[in-house]
């Protein structure tokens, strides 16, 4: 059960960026760098395209798009950039969108990263996963300030196969290794 508990909490914070200590006796990571997104890198951004706005101040990539900060990456179809005085201060991705970190993966149809905030938010088929665990909704939410993430999901919106209105989650304790065989001592 401990185990489990420790896989749920992994699971659920950890899923979108970056992993936590291995051991509680750890201290606990700087606010900037909760969930492993460190926001002092720069943010890069390539795509197969590429469209400004000057008079809008927004930027929008198309084809392939791949944003990354520090060890997170996140791929979409498009990416558009709201960038005030030249300042990245939104993104927002739409189709297909992955969000990858060293400690899982979030993928959901839709998300906004709100950059001075630090907030993320993934909607449509949210699927979260960390190694054999998994977690499905409809939207998330997760402030990479404080490290607290939240999956929920509407009836409205509801997967097939997933219950209306209900996150679903499937956690796979550790496997124990078993103990080593002996032999029998020599017969007489």
């Amino acid at each position: 059960m401990k185990v489990l508990r420790m896989n749920m909490r992994i699971l659920v914070v950890a899923f979108v960026i970056a992993s936590f200590a291995a051991s509680d006796a750890q201290p606990a990571p700087a606010p900037a760098q909760t969930l492993g997104l460190d926001s002092s890198q720069p943010i890069a951004v390539n795509a197969d395209t590429f469209l400004a706005d000057l008079n809008g101040e927004t930027g929008t990539y198309t084809g392939n798009v791949i944003v990354e900060q520090g060890a997170v990456r996140l791929h979409a179809d498009e990416v558009k950039v709201v960038a005030p005085g030249g300042k990245a201060s939104r993104m927002e991705a739409n189709g297909h969108v992955v969000v990858d970190s060293p400690s899982g993966q979030a993928v959901g149809d839709n998300g906004i990263y709100d950059v001075p905030d630090q907030l993320l938010h993934l909607t449509g088929n949210v699927v979260l996963t960390k190694d054999a665990n998994v977690m499905r909704g409809n939207a998330l939410e997760v402030s990479m300030a404080t490290g607290l993430a939240k999956l929920t999901a509407s009836a409205a919106n509801a997967p097939p196969g997933q219950p209306p209105g209900r996150v679903q989650g499937l956690f796979v304790p550790a496997q124990k290794s078993p103990p080593p065989t002996q032999s029998a001592p020599p017969g007489p």
